[in-house]
């Protein structure tokens, strides 16, 4: 299949724009913990988030996190996303789950193009068969093996189960889909916007970010409103290497 990707906000700190406003009204004035949320109304609440980004003190933001859960994702994208450190994941794991029939992602590119996408496909199907060859056979060895041991019947086979595809799963290609749910604060998505939304960035997890954009701004439309890539509020930081196409860039972002 090509890119499937489906991303769905589940959960999100609520009167998380007052939140942050409380944060900031804390750090810049002698009001009493008795006292922060007096007088907050909406104008005040969007002054403060509107001094917080102009500052580029960020640290208030914080205390507001976003949980996602993502499907039709690649191993590639997976990849590339926990390496934001600033995040907790919990993602479907190939140790436990036997996978019978995966699902995969083909580049739009290879798509595009009748004979690649036949032989990506091709190679697609024969990694199936391959783990459910590799994976029989293994089951099979095990089995005696922990039979051999003396473990009953039952024990036996669901050890089997478990470490057959717990090597198996070797055979599977960066294309097999997965699902995930993870954790970010405010901040971490920031840093995650600025450099997952550029047009640089590789094309998967683009279309994740921008989608995970659009899902934040929709319940915070003030705290991320100058969010995306980094030349949304500046110049592009990538020298040589920019796509060209900052004005196109700023309109598509502002207008998310």
């Amino acid at each position: 299949m090509e890119s499937n990707l489906k991303v769905k906000l589940l959960r999100y700190t609520l009167d998380g724009e007052k939140l942050v406003a409380q944060a900031a009204k804390l750090c810049y004035s002698s009001v009493t913990i008795e006292e922060i949320e007096e007088d907050l109304n909406e104008k005040k609440v969007d002054n403060f988030i509107n001094m917080l980004m102009n500052l580029g003190h960020e640290s208030p933001i914080e205390h507001v996190s976003f949980t996602f859960g993502v499907e039709g994702i690649s191993r590639v994208l997976s990849h590339q996303l926990v390496r934001h450190r600033i995040g907790s994941y919990s993602q479907q794991s190939q140790r436990y789950v036997r996978l019978d029939g995966f699902d995969y992602v083909i580049p739009p590119a290879i798509a595009d193009i009748p004979e690649a996408k036949e032989m990506f496909q091709k190679a697609m199907k024969e990694d199936q068969q391959y783990y459910n060859q590799i994976t029989e056979m293994l089951y099979n060895d095990y089995l005696k093996k922990y039979m051999d041991m003396g473990e009953s019947e039952k024990s036996a086979r669901n050890k089997a189960e478990k470490s057959s595809i717990e090597d198996a799963r070797y055979v599977f290609p960066n294309a097999c889909e997965t699902k995930i749910i993870f954790t970010m604060n405010t901040r971490s998505l920031f840093n995650f916007f600025r450099l997952r939304c550029c047009n640089r960035a590789q094309w998967e997890i683009r279309l994740l970010a921008t989608e995970m954009l659009r899902l934040v701004k929709g319940v915070y439309p003030s705290l991320f409103k100058n969010a995306g890539p980094e030349c949304i509020m500046g110049s592009c930081p990538e020298g040589k290497m920019t796509c060209g196409k900052i004005n196109e860039v700023r309109e598509k972002f502002l207008n998310l």
